[in-house]
């Protein structure tokens, strides 16, 4: 019997879904302190005509997947993985799902062709499922392709269209007494400027190798790349991007020396001990790492012939990952990251929503009426996540003395920044291209998080120069998002059939 996706089309007009607030005991792993905090978890009122999903309802909470391990609150924050299942299972996924699919969002500017920067390239997988189809430029909305969708009505646009020549003007009289060099100077500080916000490597748009890429046409699922090539691609990551020495083994690390009977305990310890900037970093990391490896087990190919091929599903290859005695009880520790990194990317859109919700703002593809439902959508979301009241506090990050605190969240941004350079060396081509998104996502999510005071002096109706998000920004912003969406839902459905074998 294989598990069956949430109706939630049929479930939601039966149940009603509330918060309720109660005292939670926790006990903190750095101070063995227990002190009473205030937490938000959702209640499910079922009707008595409805008696009959108690079963079902009871898998999706708290259904026993890791020997009931993979329960109660996240570490770092006061938020349980009960309430966060229920949360996106019902009010965002199949919203985030619905609004991925609009033609802003499913079209990605993307070039695959980098050159790796840390050691020679491997040369592309020639696996077929690792392929890339770009998107013929005849079929991307002319909206998009012509450059015209940085999100500015067309009465706002005519309104800056002067000021912005007269800007021109007095940027062409002055760069007229400039020499070439100094010129060359000054772009080169303003690139250095508008660098200064961004987590990430970004792609140029305008490069020849940039190409459209339709990400409904080429869906992230399991490739066949495998093997030292992507080893050398997460070791690279973990072992030297994550403030880790050399001196401390990460548990099942495939290319560490054997450590005997070692369990991990070194690694926690040390963990532990990191301040909470650095350890939240390694969380973001492995929780992007647990996100990508149920994509692979959820969309594994079954059975391959020559007139079909059937993607599904693995139970086999989710154990080996995520089964608590096979990985020595590190699965559960990888899936609460998978938790904490979803709280962190919740909380950006929720810092963002502002920016959006200006009359000025459009998701402009040249169709107004789907541009409209498509923002409309986007605006739903927003309004859901201002609803859910357990956000990480973001301000518990980088508040110590202020030079030391600067420096800490310079390195921080320029070790997610390399992180991002590293997606280039992914030999396969559909891997690197969700890699790039989905890493781009996640540093757009952390960009928005550090910007908070731009974000609150943006005018209502004009253009911001203190905070933007290009085009490229946003999709991989709300794709990144709807990937972990999409992992806690299909966690669901591998707890069901887990359930199902015992």
């Amino acid at each position: 019997m294989t598990a069956q996706p949430i109706d939630s089309q049929v479930l939601k007009r039966h149940l009603q879904i509330k918060f309720t607030k109660r005292k939670f005991q926790l006990e903190t792993s750095s101070r063995r302190k227990t002190s009473s905090k205030y937490i938000y978890t959702y209640i499910i009122l079922v009707p008595s005509m409805l008696r009959g999903f108690g079963s079902f309802l009871t898998v999706l909470a708290f259904g026993g997947l890791l020997n009931s391990e993979l329960t109660g609150v996240l570490d770092d924050c006061f938020c349980d993985v009960e309430s966060i299942d229920i949360f996106n299972n019902f009010k965002i996924y199949p919203r985030i799902k619905k609004l991925t699919e609009r033609d802003y969002f499913r079209y990605y500017r993307v070039n695959l062709k980098r050159p790796c920067p840390f050691w020679p390239d491997d040369g592309h997988c020639s696996i077929k499922d690792c392929h890339v189809e770009p998107c013929p430029e005849s079929k991307v909305p002319v909206g998009i392709k012509s450059g015209n969708y940085n999100k500015y009505s067309q009465a706002s646009n005519s309104l800056s269209d002067v000021s912005e020549c007269e800007q021109a003007k007095e940027l062409g009289a002055i760069n007229s007494t400039l020499s070439n060099q100094s010129k060359e100077a000054f772009a080169d500080w303003a690139r250095h400027d508008d660098a200064q916000d961004h987590f990430c490597e970004l792609d140029d748009e305008t490069s020849p190798d940039a190409e459209y890429v339709d990400l409904l046409l080429n869906p992230e699922r399991y490739t066949g790349y495998k093997g030292p090539s992507a080893w050398r691609v997460w070791n690279s990551i973990y072992e030297e991007n994550c403030f880790k020495p050399r001196s401390v083994y990460r548990p099942l690390n495939p290319l560490a020396p054997s450590r005997g009977d070692d369990d991990g305990e070194g690694f926690y310890k040390w963990l532990e001990g990191l301040c909470l900037e650095k350890r939240v970093f390694y969380r973001l990391i492995s929780g992007l790492h647990s996100s990508i490896n149920i994509h692979l087990c959820a969309e594994y190919l079954l059975d391959e012939s020559w007139s079909h091929t059937v993607w599904g599903p693995n139970i086999h290859e989710f154990r080996q990952r995520f089964d608590t005695a096979e990985t020595k009880a590190e699965g559960t520790r990888r899936l609460k990251n998978l938790y904490f990194l979803y709280l962190i990317e919740l909380r950006a859109l929720y810092k963002v929503a502002p920016y959006f919700e200006r009359a000025i703002v459009s998701l402009y593809t040249g169709n107004v009426p789907e541009d409209g439902e498509t923002k409309d959508l986007l605006l739903q979301i927003f309004n859901e996540i201002k609803a859910f009241p357990m956000h990480f506090d973001e301000k518990s990050m980088f508040a110590g003395h202020k030079m030391e605190a600067k420096t800490l969240k310079e390195e921080f941004r320029l070790h997610f920044k390399n992180i991002s350079r590293i997606m280039d060396c992914v030999g396969c081509s559909k891997c690197r291209l969700w890699g790039k998104l989905q890493t781009q996502g996640l540093g757009t999510a952390l960009k928005i998080l550090f910007s908070e005071k731009e974000i609150q002096k943006l005018p209502e109706h004009s253009p911001s120069k203190g905070f933007q998000l290009t085009r490229q920004e946003i999709v991989a912003l709300m794709n990144a998002f709807s990937r972990l969406s999409t992992s806690i839902y299909q966690l669901h459905n591998f707890r069901q059939m887990l359930e199902q074998q015992r």
